[in-house]
């Protein structure tokens, strides 16, 4: 396995592809990008997501920028969300989160910000790593950045929650709702319960202690989050709540034991928001992988829907240029610009809260309020054909049949279902995404595709 470098970020496994050396070259790169950019000395805010060996990762960047003449606010661990929240306000020239999302234990990164907050996008990124490939000189003794402690940036972003308008501390406290939560030992284990025990709920913790080794695979997709499903139902929990190391992605069970769906989360989101923000044109945002309940959910209050490539970059970049009221990602990624243009799930989990009191019902028959749909997933080796020549000839073979969007991929909009094809970065596949009104005929259109490429790939 080789060090991912993309616009999500440099991960990989530490001691093999994460290595100090790759760390000091890639943090030293960014100390000159932020330099190059910054109108004064520049400033960069260093976070991190709490797994085992971020400690020591964390100490290395910070050391090597401050000895690259950049100041660092150190502000702990703490949920990536918030890294962006205390770049943005404390006027920083950029930030690292110390993360590798929802990768096992034994990996660990860095992603990189720019002073809005956001990551550094496409062309952004091609100038850090440009720079990566050359060595740069330090600073002088007497021109070495300064190192300012700020831990209590965690609690400053759960009051920036609360302080919201659309967040109604009462109206969710009446309901004293019983919150089962998976924190699976990283960063959210220091953001999540306090944010809930603000909110008046009665808490039945899981794997909250910030000790870094996971509890389980941390990504939080249903068949790693079972413990999480039968503890609210032995506790009789309204709903279960888990959250992956760095805290911007959001999963809910239900108050049978049930997933709530990751793509529920965004459509519950926008839907409330929907409710509740009343303009002239509104918009919504979301990536082309993400339920199609989302763009029926905007005609049903007569906003328009925007479609993005996949990727948090993507989709707040084009919210900030079209001014949407909120956006985000099908895997449990609530953007929320009134707060800030990242992936969030701590406002994810105060609006989902805020949802729920209001609707007076549970969570089940909440989302029996939206659009339903069923997504299913599969992927295709294609050894021996390029990938882009594959999905050329698939958007061709399918042009009369349906939309077709090439963003990202391909994207083949049906009257009744919808197939994204695109191509891995890291293996020779085809990741095939569906989406019909049942399970069943989502699973069969990624079969129908996949023997359709496997067809095109043996001819």
């Amino acid at each position: 396995m080789s060090l991912m470098v993309s616009i999500s970020g440099i991960r990989g496994i530490v001691g093999e592809t994460l290595t100090p050396d790759v760390i000091i070259r890639y943090v030293s790169a960014y100390g000159a990008y932020c330099r190059h950019h910054a109108p004064k000395a520049p400033v960069v805010v260093v976070g991190r997501d709490g797994r085992i060996t971020g400690g020591p990762i964390a100490d290395l960047i910070i050391s090597t920028l401050s000895m690259s003449g950049v100041s660092v606010k150190d502000i702990g661990i703490c949920p990536t969300p918030t890294v962006q929240l205390a770049v943005e306000h404390e006027h920083a020239a950029g930030g690292i989160s110390v993360t590798a999302s929802h990768n096992p234990m034994q990996w660990n990164g860095m992603k990189f910000m720019a002073p809005t907050g956001l990551f550094l996008d496409a062309a952004e990124n091609a100038a850090f790593w440009a720079l990566a490939e050359t060595q740069h000189p330090y600073a002088r003794w007497d021109a070495m950045g300064t190192v300012t402690r700020m831990p209590a940036w965690v609690q400053r972003h759960v009051d920036l929650v609360l302080a919201l308008p659309l967040v109604n501390k009462d109206t969710i406290r009446k309901r004293r709702f019983r919150v089962v939560v998976d924190c699976v030992d990283a960063a959210g284990g220091a953001i999540v319960p306090p944010l809930l025990r603000t909110l008046g709920c009665d808490i039945v913790e899981m794997a909250c202690d910030v000790r870094g080794i996971f509890s389980h695979t941390p990504e939080p997709i249903p068949e790693n989050l079972t413990g999480l499903a039968g503890r609210v139902q032995s506790e009789h929990a309204d709903l279960g709540i888990a959250v992956d190391p760095d805290v911007d992605r959001l999963v809910l069970i239900n108050e049978k034991g049930e997933p709530y769906g990751e793509e529920y989360t965004i459509a519950t989101v926008i839907d409330f928001v929907l409710r509740h923000v009343r303009k002239p044109d509104q918009i919504v945002v979301a990536n082309l992988s993400t339920t199609r309940a989302v763009d029926d959910i905007a005609r049903r209050h007569g906003a328009r829907s925007l479609r993005t490539p996949v990727g948090e970059i993507n989709v707040a970049r084009v919210m900030k240029a079209a001014g949407a009221v909120v956006g985000g990602e099908g895997s449990g990624g609530v953007i929320l610009p009134e707060l800030h243009y990242g992936r969030d799930a701590i406002v994810g989990i105060a609006l989902i809260l805020q949802a729920l009191a209001e609707h007076g019902g549970t969570l089940s028959q909440l989302k029996a309020t939206l659009p339903q749909y069923a997504i299913a997933k599969g992927k295709m080796e294609i050894r021996g054909m390029a990938p882009d020549t594959l999905l050329k000839t698939m958007a061709e073979r399918h042009a009369a049949g349906g939309t077709v969007n090439t963003d990202d991929g391909v994207k083949l909009d049906f009257p009744d279902s919808w197939v994204h094809l695109r191509k891995s970065n890291t293996e020779p596949i085809v990741r095939i995404i569906a989406e019909a009104k049942t399970a069943d005929a989502a699973r069969d259109l990624v079969g129908r595709f996949q023997d359709e490429i496997r067809k095109l790939a043996a001819s």
